[in-house]
């Protein structure tokens, strides 16, 4: 709609899939999540669950609630914008995309729907279905988001931090920072053995281990100079939201320890 509202783009015609059954389809169950390319902003941000907490905290980040209405997760995905507000959560959460057409199913992973900008492996004869994401019910799940002001505004930045306390797993999504998102594996393995040592017992990290995960997410990113920002301001922000977003996650599993 953006590419159609500036006058880049001007389809022969417009196919309304609001109507197909399943594409609305929203569950969270023992082996993850799945939602319908169909689902919106709006219901994702007022949805409590927990398996959907980063994406709920992303779907709130989108324009306006008017947009957010009809705005969908299936659109953002497929529009290949690394600025899409849900590709952090969902690429730390390794999630998968599915892709219809009249020969069936194909699943695509998260990072490897993504050519670049504007671009994906989406075929001509292809929708996007849904997209699913293996997170058990005991996850942490935060976004953040840095923009030029405080709404309707594209990201300069972006992070979601998946941890998986029952998996023993760490995920990281970044956008904005580079052609198409991305995940930061050093920082993933890093912040993994912190907490999860070799003897087997959940750790808090020390001050100087939350620095060094910053500085890790930091460094996976490949951001550019433009007009929104500094690659050198994109990675300062990356590293200040990881170690933010870290501290959210610890402070949250405290207190489900303690209740």
């Amino acid at each position: 709609m953006v590419q159609v509202n500036y006058g880049g783009l001007r389809p022969d015609g417009v196919i309304d899939l609001s109507d197909v059954a399943g594409i609305d389809a929203l569950t969270c169950g023992a082996d993850g999540v799945s939602i319908g390319a169909g689902v919106t902003f709006a219901r994702l941000a007022d949805d409590p669950r927990s398996s959907l907490a980063g994406l709920a905290v992303a779907a709130r980040a989108v324009a306006s609630p008017q947009i957010r209405s009809v705005a969908t997760v299936g659109g953002n995905i497929a529009t290949a914008s690394p600025a899409g507000d849900t590709h952090p959560v969902l690429a730390a959460a390794g999630a998968v995309v599915d892709l219809r057409s009249v020969d069936g199913v194909r699943e695509v992973p998260y990072g490897e729907f993504f050519l670049g900008p504007g671009h994906s492996v989406l075929a001509p004869d292809e929708v996007v279905w849904r997209v699913r994401m293996p997170v058990s019910t005991d996850t942490s799940q935060h976004f953040s988001k840095i923009g030029t002001r405080n709404a309707m505004v594209i990201s300069v930045a972006s992070l979601g931090l998946v941890v998986d306390w029952r998996q023993r797993t760490v995920g990281v999504g970044l956008g904005s920072v580079g052609p198409r998102p991305l995940r930061a594996p050093a920082a993933e393995e890093f912040l993994a053995t912190s907490l999860w040592p070799p003897s087997g017992d959940d750790v808090v990290p020390e001050p100087w281990a939350v620095a060094e995960f910053g500085r890790l997410v930091a460094s996976a990113a490949t951001p550019i100079d433009d007009v929104r920002g500094t690659a050198d301001y994109r990675r300062h922000t990356v590293r200040v939201m990881a170690q933010r977003t870290l501290t959210w996650a610890l402070q949250g599993r405290r207190k489900q320890e303690t209740a």
